[in-house]
Formats: structure tokens, C-alpha cells, sequence
């Protein structure tokens, strides 16, 4: 069994709280036993679990894994203390907010030989899944990726390249490894308006365009324009209601590594794709800071 405890008590938090609470009977998740969560606020205790100090959370001989679910801007900072403290670490994207402390912390792991794992649920919703399925052996020619939302702290979520992470992890995925060409933001601080807007050519130099545009009223959606020599695909297609949710598939797949049940090729593969989605999104924001 691996002791788990969860930092940080928002939205995710709360969902890792209620999932490692109800593993999947005879899954790898009911190898962890959640041993309490860290909060800044002084909860005593939430859903029946004790509130611990970050101090012994980081001392306890008990807990072994450390689930990261606080802001953005405090993940490298909580991530580097559980690593150093010998500790085993799942942490929400965006991971880091520079592509320097990304390296520097896979490089801390594999120094205390500890996993640490990037959550990329993005990637294991029914939704994506699907879109792969379509994208499967089809030749692009161009493609653009639109999403929009409400506004966020920048102080506390990062730069748009950054906080909108899981864009960039889509496209790498479906299209492989990409080259920044150019990238511009357009922003009204007076009226929250952002639009962050990356133009990227794939391997083969085909063009590809990610906008992420967020303001007051927003509605959260994606849309999609791939253009292939087959055909043109520009809505996303039906998916079917998952039977394990994103979150909880995510919780598996950490285990899965705690119990030495993924491959060494995978592990790599993985963690080259995290590190170039971060190199991608650190020259985003050098072009448009610049």
C-alpha cells in the first residue's frame, strides 16, 4: 500500500479526495490509502479525512505519494518539496510555468528514484478519444484548434501557453512533434480579454493554429477545423458517456507506475511529450513577450 495525501482542497482536490476515497475494485488504485490533505485554510477535517501541516505531510513515514492540487503558481514549489522529501508526486497541468523548472524536476526524480507523474486527463476524455479515432492514418494538410472560457488569474494560473496546456498537449498528440512559427496575444485587462493565438507547423511542414481566447461570458468549448486530403473535419465528433471518469482513469495510470506496471518505453515516450508541450509553451510566451 502507498500512503497518499492531497495538497490542496479546490475543485480537483476534492475529486482526488472522493476518488481515492472509492477506488476501482481490483484496480491499481486500491494500492493507495489516503492518509490525509493539506490546506491553507483550517479545515480540522473534510468528507472524514484529517487535515495534516505541509511539514508532516513531508515527514510522515506513512504517506509515500503526494497528490499536487494547488494553483499553478505553487506547483513547482510543492512539487520540489515532496520530491526532496523522498515522496512519489501526481501534480495537475500545467506541471510548472517554465520549461527550465520542468527539466529540473525530472531530473530531482530520477535522483531519488520517485515517480513523478503529470496528470493529463485532457487526454483520457471520451471526447478525445473519439477525436483520435477520426484523426487515425489521415494526412493534414492544416488545421486549427479554437478554445474559449472565462477569464483567469494570470498571477495565479500562468501565462495562456501555460494554463492552456492541455491545447497544446491535443495537437502534439494527435499530429506529433511541433515547431513554433510565430505567436501573439491580444489582451483588454479592463474587460478580462485575452486571446493568445500560436502558429505551429508539424514535422512534415504542415501548418497548424491554436487559439485560446477567454473573457467574461465565455462559453467553455473547443472547436476544430482539420483539413485532411481525405476531407475536412470541423465539429467534434459524438461521444458516448465514459464508464470511468478522466479523473479516476488518471488515479489508475499513477498507481499502474507506483507498481512498477508500466513499461520503461512508455514511461519515456510519455515524459519526452510533457517536456516538449512545456518547451513549446515557454517559446509561445518568449515570442509573445517579445
Amino acid at each position: 500500500m502507498f500512503g497518499a495525501v492531497v495538497v490542496g482542497i479546490g475543485i480537483a482536490g476534492s475529486v482526488r479526495i472522493r476518488d481515492l476515497l472509492n477506488p476501482l475494485l481490483s484496480s491499481p488504485s486500491e494500492s493507495l490509502k489516503l492518509q490525509g490533505f493539506v490546506s491553507r485554510r483550517n479545515l480540522d477535517q473534510y468528507n472524514g479525512v484529517k487535515q495534516m501541516s505541509l511539514e508532516e505531510a513531508l515527514q510522515s513515514l506513512e504517506v509515500h505519494a503526494a497528490f499536487i492540487c494547488t494553483d499553478n503558481q505553487n506547483h513547482e514549489q510543492s512539487v520540489r518539496n515532496f520530491l526532496e522529501a523522498g515522496k512519489h508526486v501526481l501534480v495537475e497541468y500545467p506541471m510548472v510555468l517554465s520549461a527550465q523548472a520542468a527539466h529540473e524536476l525530472f531530473q530531482l526524480a530520477e535522483q531519488k528514484g520517485k515517480v513523478l507523474h503529470v496528470e493529463h486527463i485532457e487526454l483520457l476524455t471520451e471526447e478525445f478519444k473519439q477525436l483520435k479515432k477520426e484523426v487515425a492514418d489521415k494526412e493534414l494538410v492544416e488545421g486549427i484548434l479554437h478554445f474559449t472560457g472565462g477569464p483567469l488569474d494570470e498571477q495565479k494560473s500562468g501565462f495562456p501557453s501555460f494554463s492552456g496546456i492541455a491545447r497544446i498537449t491535443w495537437l502534439v498528440d494527435l499530429f506529433g512533434s511541433l515547431s513554433v512559427t510565430s505567436a501573439s496575444i491580444e489582451e483588454n485587462q479592463e474587460k478580462k480579454y485575452c486571446k493568445l493565438t500560436a502558429d505551429f507547423t508539424t514535422a512534415d511542414n504542415r501548418p497548424l493554429t491554436w487559439i485560446e481566447e477567454r473573457a467574461p461570458g465565455l462559453k467553455r468549448e473547443k472547436k476544430v477545423k482539420f483539413t485532411f486530403k481525405s476531407g475536412v473535419l470541423d465539429t467534434l465528433p459524438p461521444t458516448p458517456r465514459a464508464a470511468v471518469g478522466p479523473f479516476m482513469q488518471d488515479e489508475n495510470l499513477f498507481a499502474r507506475k507506483l507498481l512498477g506496471q508500466v513499461s520503461k518505453e512508455d514511461l519515456t515516450a510519455e515524459k519526452k511529450r510533457i517536456l516538449h508541450c512545456i518547451d513549446l509553451a515557454e517559446k509561445i510566451k518568449q515570442c509573445c513577450r517579445h
